[in-house]
């Protein structure tokens, strides 16, 4: 599995333990930056060539950190094509995957540790989209709103 990976300066001593421990696990591992620290920096910047990429089809899945993971998940949900959620829970990050077929997991750097931020990603990633008709029917309503802007 392709994850392309984004911060900024408030995730990104987080997105890079993730990056590595990743790259450990066997994923393959697009790094969208930030690349060094600059305290001033901006999520879009990063986030927007990641969420890009996840509707494209380019990664697989997308995994962005912030300060909160709130700012990331606002810009990327912007991004027709992108379902990213701020993630705090376990349920959440299996749940969203299986019935809204979320592609992007969104964490906070200044908020989860890094060995919850580290669990919450696995099991994003172990997920899988359910296919029900319930929730095809559902994501069909939500695209149609994306065709509206």
């Amino acid at each position: 599995m392709r994850i392309g990976i984004a911060a900024d300066h408030g995730g990104f001593e987080l997105k890079k333990l993730l990056a590595e421990r990743l790259r450990n696990a066997g994923y393959e591992v697009i790094d969208f930056g930030a690349h060094t620290l600059i305290p001033d920096d901006d999520y879009p910047d990063f986030v927007i060539p990641l969420g890009k990429s996840v509707a494209s089809t380019q990664v697989d899945r997308g995994v962005a950190v912030c300060g909160s993971g709130v700012g990331a998940t606002v810009c990327l949900n912007k991004i027709e094509g992108v379902r990213a959620c701020l993630i705090e829970d376990h349920f959440s990050a299996k749940q969203g995957v299986e019935d809204d077929n979320l592609n992007v997991i969104c964490l906070g750097g200044r908020i989860q540790g890094p060995e919850l931020a580290w669990d919450l990603v696995q099991t994003f990633l172990a997920a899988n989209f359910s296919n029900a008709p319930r929730h095809l029917r559902r994501l069909s309503k939500v695209a149609g709103l994306e065709a509206l802007s």
